[in-house]
């Protein structure tokens, strides 16, 4: 039996595949119209064709022309879509450079910074033994306070500079109890505060001992700041879902409420005056969650 009737189902064929191809893979735009005017062209000298042979009427082929409109509309968004693609994809290299190129530019100057800091530092400790008077000797005693401040920030941001490098971490099997009380240890002697180390889960993990110790003590250091004398501060260890959890708590008066969204922005500080008054830097906290995060983990 031979079909006289064409109706319009190969037309529609014809548009829905050339939507299938094209959403695979989105054509440039020259080609796309290339492409298209070719299949108007051809589908339209097929209408064309049927109408005149009188195989169709006018009235039951008019939505054909309908389909290369809903083509057309999808092209449309279709480039839409590519190009802010592209666009979020340069923005995102270009955010990237400028990391990379900020990154760089700390560690150099870090680098920079460490070797004048050094020189400057045994010149004020020389003139220091030399001097006699007492306003003389504070002034001394100021500027190398100060000289050391610089040098823990320049040491901090180099740390921060190198968080993402892949050869950041140097790994060891690490006994968490003997970690947890050494460290315990050392603060013990520093400040005066009720000091209590508590490992509930015994055992070895992979860690950076030396980065892991900043980490702890950047966090401890918070802690001091905001405790008083004989406040008590517990540094405790525990298993959970096969991870390591360490955790800081004391019994001081915190970090305000308004402060908590911003802990962790460098140079952040919830109490200038005292910050500044204490040595800080504002990048302690920065700098742990930068090393937990190398761990694998999170601050």
């Amino acid at each position: 039996m031979v079909l006289l009737r064409w109706e319009t189902i190969p037309f529609h064929f014809v548009w829905v595949s050339l939507t299938i191809v094209y959403g695979y893979r989105v054509w440039r735009l020259r080609s796309t119209l290339v492409v298209l005017a070719v299949v108007m062209a051809l589908t339209g000298v097929a209408l064309a064709f049927t109408v005149i042979r009188g195989h169709e009427r006018p009235d039951e082929i008019a939505e054909v022309p309908l389909m290369a409109a809903m083509f057309l509309a999808m092209v449309w968004h279709a480039l839409r879509r590519q190009m802010a693609t592209e666009e979020v994809r340069r923005l995102a290299e270009n955010e990237h450079r400028l990391l990379e190129a900020q990154r760089e530019f700390v560690s150099d100057a870090s680098h920079e910074l460490r070797t004048p800091i050094t020189i400057a530092r045994g010149h004020v400790e020389l003139i220091r033994d030399s001097v006699l008077e007492p306003q003389a000797q504070g002034d001394v005693e100021v500027v190398l306070d100060e000289l050391g401040r610089l040098s823990r920030l320049s040491e901090r941001l180099l740390i921060l500079a190198a968080a993402e490098d892949p050869g950041f971490l140097s790994l060891e099997s690490v006994d968490v109890g003997s970690l947890i009380a050494g460290v315990t240890r050392r603060w013990q002697g520093t400040a005066p505060r009720a000091w209590h180390g508590d490992v509930r889960d015994r055992g070895r993990v992979p860690l950076d001992r030396e980065r892991f110790e900043i980490a702890l003590d950047a966090v401890i250091e918070n802690a001091v700041k905001v405790t008083g004398d004989d406040d008590e501060i517990r540094i405790g260890a525990r298993a959970e879902d096969g991870r390591l959890i360490v955790e800081i708590a004391e019994d001081g008066a915190g970090i305000p409420p308004e402060q908590l969204g911003r802990i962790f922005d460098r140079f952040a500080r919830a109490d200038p005056d005292r910050a500044r008054g204490g040595g800080g830097t504002g990048l302690g906290l920065s700098i742990a969650r930068a090393i937990a995060r190398a761990h694998g983990g999170d601050l």
